[in-house]
Parts: structure tokens; C-alpha cells; sequence
């Protein structure tokens, strides 16, 4: 088989702000796995947590340097391929186990939600996200929000201000104003929290009907995970803190959900894992994104009807996504009826 990386270049339609900074464009690779006249398409992002870097350099050397390496090898020959592509980093992984499943499904002429046998219809309303603003801001991303989707949902809101706890109430005071009744709420504080700010806002945000609260919590504050979910009325998730099935049995007991990215894990055939792991542990599934172009959020909208909670969102804010596949419909992203991820890529006018 032979495989073929391409950078491309995405701008978001309104810059995303989170406890961490601000983000307004990224370069995404795209992956193609080629064998018998079929390409499997893939997605790496680069993404940072803390001490874990990746950048689009590091990922670029890697799936040149892996594509050297499985010339001899068959798309099918996924056990083999294994030991290969545990070296790489997540991201690097989770492009060409993205490739490999869209070949087998191309292959087999299903789409993966249906190869795996899952029913199209369980799939629950993906969130919009909303980042940290000031309240007027916040307010206005939403409403550009409920005008590219009327039929909105859900809607994820990000805390963890560097300005503080006030400022978290002020801006999530002035959205729940605007927020219609019966739409499913949820907050992503990404670590901006101490364990006391978070137990205070727990309450007051479940006074306020919120479905759940994620990462709420830095990294460095893990062992406090178990004394926050057992004081808070909001169930708990984590994000940063879940890269793969063993992290889930490590946190099994300490929270109520983990989050899966398909950076984080490497690819579906680790995300099917953590979902398997975490239903083994009583814990609750959802499913995020990084700056993902339509390739990412389809391949996981495939595996959608496993979650509890979706979050699939970030190439809806996209300006110049080039691929096109999972849409959404009634606030729901659903893949399609074509074979493997079911993409298709479409030039854009120069900018």
C-alpha cells in the first residue's frame, strides 16, 4: 500500500477562546492509504496539552517516515501493521487508522456505521460550542450559531476565564438568557478551575440546569477527581486527562465520563476500546474535537450512536473545510449511506 500526505490550511469562522488561548486557523494533514484502486482518506491535527506537544512538523516527519515503511503491507493486514504504527504519536496514528478504516469499508462497499452494525437513528444532537468572551460577545457567537443551525439542540460553553469566577457567572448568566428552553447545556472549564472554584461552581451551574461539567480540573489536580465527583451535583467528564483505554481504567471510579478524541486516542480502533472500556466501568461516553476539518468529525459521527454526549462541532466553524461528508440534520450529525467514511473534497477559490 502506498501513502500520501497533504497539509491544508483551515480558518475558523470565529476564533475559539478557552482557558488556554485562542485559536483562529490550524494545518491539518490529509492521509491517504492507497491498495487495489481504492484510497482511504485520514486526518492528523496537531494539538497540545500541557507538556504533550505535537506539532504539524513532527507529524508530517512521521507519516513520511511510516510511509517508507509499509510499502509491503496490505490495508487487511492490520496485525502486522500494529507494531508499526504504535511507535507514532496519537495524532500520526489516528490519521492512518482513520485511511485504513475508510479503505475497509470501501472495500466492502458499507459505510462503517453500518459495518459495525450500529443504528443510524441513536445518534443524539451534537453541541456548538460558545468560547470565553465577554457576555455581549458570547451572546452574539451564539446567535451566529442558532443561524447557521435553526434547529440547534445542544450547546457546550466554555469556562475557566482567566478573569475568574465572576466573570464565568457574567458570561454564562448572559447566554442561559438567550439559550431556548429544552436545549441541552453542558460546560468545558479545560483544567481552568482549582478543586474549591470548581465544587462553587458545580452548584451554582446545576442550579442553572446543566447537563454535565467537563474537565474542570487541571491535569496536575487528578487525584482531587474522586473528592469533586463525590461534592458535585453535575456529573463529571474528562477530556485532558483520557488519552486512551488504560487512562479509563485508571479514572473508572473517579468520575462519571470520559471524553474521546480522535487525536487523543489514535484513531477508531482505539476509540472503540475506550468505549468498550468505559461501559465495562459504568462510565458514560462522549465524543469531542480538536480543530478537525469534516474528515475527523465524520469518522467519528460513524461510530456517534455508542455516545452518550457529542461534540462535533469544529468543522462547522470552518470558513474553508475542503471535505464534506457526515451533515447535519435536525441538530444531529449523521454519516451517510456511502461506502467506508463516505467524504468527498471540493477545490476552494484561492483567499
Amino acid at each position: 500500500m502506498q501513502i500520501s500526505i497533504t497539509p491544508f490550511t483551515v480558518h475558523k469562522r470565529v476564533a475559539l477562546t478557552i482557558s488556554r488561548g485562542t485559536a483562529a486557523e490550524s494545518t491539518n494533514l490529509w492521509v491517504r492509504v492507497q491498495a487495489e484502486g481504492i484510497e482511504g482518506w485520514g486526518e492528523a491535527t496537531a494539538f497540545s496539552l500541557g507538556t504533550y506537544q505535537q506539532t504539524t512538523e513532527q507529524l508530517t516527519a512521521e507519516l513520511t517516515a511510516i510511509a517508507a515503511e509499509v510499502t509491503d503491507f496490505h490495508p487487511l493486514e492490520r496485525q502486522r501493521l500494529e507494531p508499526l504504527l504504535a511507535k507514532l504519536s496519537s495524532a500520526a496514528r489516528a490519521a492512518i487508522d482513520m485511511a485504513l478504516h475508510d479503505w475497509v469499508g470501501q472495500y466492502a462497499q458499507l459505510p462503517l456505521w453500518q459495518l459495525w452494525g450500529l443504528d443510524r437513528g441513536a445518534i443524539g444532537p451534537t453541541a456548538v460550542t460558545v468560547g470565553i468572551n465577554t457576555p455581549e460577545k458570547a451572546v452574539h457567537r451564539l446567535q451566529l450559531w442558532q443561524t447557521q443551525i435553526p434547529d440547534l439542540r445542544s450547546v457546550k460553553i466554555k469556562l475557566g476565564s482567566p478573569d475568574g469566577m465572576q466573570a464565568d457567572q457574567a458570561m454564562m448568566t448572559a447566554l442561559l438568557a438567550d439559550i431556548p428552553a429544552g436545549t441541552k447545556v453542558s460546560i468545558d472549564a479545560n483544567g481552568g478551575w482549582d478543586l474549591e472554584t470548581a465544587i462553587v461552581m458545580a452548584d451554582w451551574l446545576a442550579e442553572r440546569g446543566i447537563t454535565y461539567l467537563e474537565q474542570p480540573l487541571p491535569v496536575t489536580l487528578d487525584g482531587q477527581l474522586a473528592e469533586l465527583s463525590e461534592r458535585s451535583p453535575l456529573p463529571i467528564f474528562v477530556d485532558e486527562s483520557c488519552f486512551n483505554a488504560q487512562d479509563v481504567a485508571r479514572l473508572a471510579g473517579q468520575v462519571h465520563g470520559i471524553n474521546i478524541k480522535l487525536m487523543k486516542a489514535g484513531g477508531l480502533s482505539e476509540a472503540l476500546r475506550m468505549i468498550h472500556t468505559a461501559r465495562a466501568c459504568g462510565l458514560e461516553v462522549m465524543f469531542g474535537c480538536y480543530s478537525d476539518s469534516a474528515i475527523a468529525n465524520t469518522a467519528l459521527a460513524h461510530l456517534a450512536p455508542l455516545a452518550d454526549h457529542l461534540d462535533l462541532d469544529s468543522h462547522l466553524n470552518l470558513t474553508d473545510d475542503p471535505f464534506q461528508g457526515a451533515t447535519m440534520q435536525a441538530g444531529c450529525l449523521l454519516p451517510n449511506d456511502s461506502p467506508g467514511l463516505g467524504l468527498t473534497r471540493h477545490e476552494l477559490p484561492d483567499r
